[in-house]
């Protein structure tokens, strides 16, 4: 945690760029953003819109057979119904209740996005966002591409500037920040300029919210999260585009977001530092692995060790994991539900280690139940390693060890885990994911019709009509 004397120079660094700013911070994401249009969109930020579309499909059609998803999903259609936007395999809504319903499917089965240095999940709070949008207007797929690289470039700067004060306040990044992402996302598709742009921002700021507290019941409240961010993003943003207003220091301002959520404590720096030019956004992850981003360094570990075929898992006395302190609170053992077991790394290194393999089949009921898997969970010890500490958030490193009941031992070190950007997950390896989790949902047919819309597409019926079947 960052200390007093931190926080106050950081404190002094925001007096300090608001001072030399025009207008302060919130201003100056405003007019940046009103300046990014299909031509001065770098070609390889418009190409990761497209991959985090094509990733963001994927969790969601996933994620939209949880239980949970569905009832959400028959709830809006009965209270939201509309014609503006596709819930994903349901009916027509408004756009904000279809953001809704699809935010929480893309979050619902830890399959999706995020940006380590901001501890968030910038796709599923702001695609769906763009995207009921881009149907209700029937905007183009590379209009709503630029709109996703605004909207993650927003949420994951403004994330990052409060990490890790934010989280150790006790909210989830992930809806606190997405918020303002997809409202920037949703003008930036419809074309706004600077003042609505910051009338957006100003908006949004009003309708923060997420707290972490879902981890003491392991509560599913936590997927509703994106949803909300996604929901709330399309009104602000459509609001301010129709004229309603919002403060333009609803960032910096002393009764601002950074005030009240990071209790001042951030970095402005890594808010606007390089905007324009160094593109933060393109370095987001994709996950190989249905669960929390700080089980997936311990999970590769794990199966490294195991592909080496030195040890049989029957002979495995204890297994200790090191790491960064924040993944350390993810101990819980045995664990018994799904959300339970997502944010488990004993579970997950047991898994991984048992099965040799972590899918969405390695948490249905019957395998989180499995006691052989929980046996070994309950030899997993975890510590905090220092300098695994003080390299997070650039990393997140992991050593697994394996003790043998012989007395041997076995480790792996992993400094980034598979899919950071360091350790990408290329086109192919992303198209197979997607094939992976949506073919045997939707049929090979209909899921490649996206699938090939998402990348090379330019009619976002062609997405859309595919969604809803």
């Amino acid at each position: 945690m960052t200390s007093n004397m931190d926080s106050t120079t950081n404190t002094q660094q925001s007096t300090e760029t608001k001072a030399a700013l025009p207008g302060g911070a919130t201003r100056a994401i405003g007019r940046w953003a009103a300046s990014i249009t299909n031509s001065s969109l770098p070609s390889h930020v418009a190409h990761h819109g497209r991959r985090m579309i094509v990733d963001y499909l994927a969790a969601s059609v996933a994620g939209s057979t949880n239980p949970l998803s569905q009832r959400l999903r028959e709830f809006l259609a009965e209270n939201e119904p509309g014609t503006r936007a596709t819930a994903i395999r349901g009916a027509s809504m408004t756009a904000s209740a279809a953001a809704y319903t699809n935010g929480v499917a893309a979050h619902g089965l830890e399959l999706d996005d995020g940006y380590t240095p901001g501890s968030v999940h910038p796709g599923a709070a702001v695609i769906p966002a763009v995207l009921a949008v881009a149907e209700a207007t029937r905007a183009s797929i590379d209009d709503a591409a630029r709109a996703v690289a605004v909207a993650v470039e927003v949420t994951s700067r403004i994330a990052a500037a409060g990490h890790p004060a934010v989280l150790n306040a006790g909210f989830h990044n992930t809806g606190v920040t997405g918020v303002f992402g997809a409202a920037a996302g949703v003008v930036n598709l419809l074309g706004g300029n600077e003042q609505q742009y910051c009338d957006a921002l100003g908006l949004a700021g009003s309708h923060a919210g997420a707290l972490r507290e879902y981890h003491t019941a392991a509560s599913e409240v936590k997927r509703l999260h994106a949803g909300k961010a996604a929901r709330d993003g399309v009104m602000c943003g459509e609001m301010a585009m129709a004229g309603i207003s919002g403060p333009d220091t609803v960032l910096e301002g002393p009764n601002g977001y950074f005030s009240a959520f990071a209790r001042g404590d951030w970095n402005p720096d890594v808010l606007l530092g390089g905007l324009g030019e160094d593109w933060v956004c393109t370095r987001t992850y994709i996950k190989p692995y249905p669960c929390c981003r700080h089980l997936h360094g311990p999970i590769d570990a794990a199966l490294a060790l195991r592909e080496t075929g030195q040890f049989d898992i029957d002979d495995v006395e204890s297994v200790e994991v090191s790491t960064f302190e924040i993944a350390t609170r993810l101990r819980r053992a045995p664990a018994s539900t799904l959300l339970e077991a997502q944010f488990s790394i004993p579970f997950a290194v047991a898994a991984a280690l048992r099965l040799g393999s972590v899918t969405l089949d390695s948490f249905r009921p019957e395998c989180i139940a499995d006691a052989r898997v929980q046996q070994l969970a309950a030899r997993v010890t975890i510590d905090a390693d220092a300098n695994a500490t003080a390299a997070y958030p650039h990393e997140r490193p992991a050593t697994v060890t394996v003790t043998a009941r012989d007395g041997r031992t076995f480790a792996h070190h992993v400094s980034q885990p598979l899919g950071e950007p360091g350790n990408p997950i290329d086109d192919d390896a992303l198209s197979a994911k997607f094939e992976s989790l949506v073919f045997p949902i939707m049929g090979e047919s209909l899921g490649s019709q996206m699938l090939n819309a998402a990348w090379r597409g330019n009619d976002i019926t062609e997405i859309t009509a595919a969604l809803g079947a």
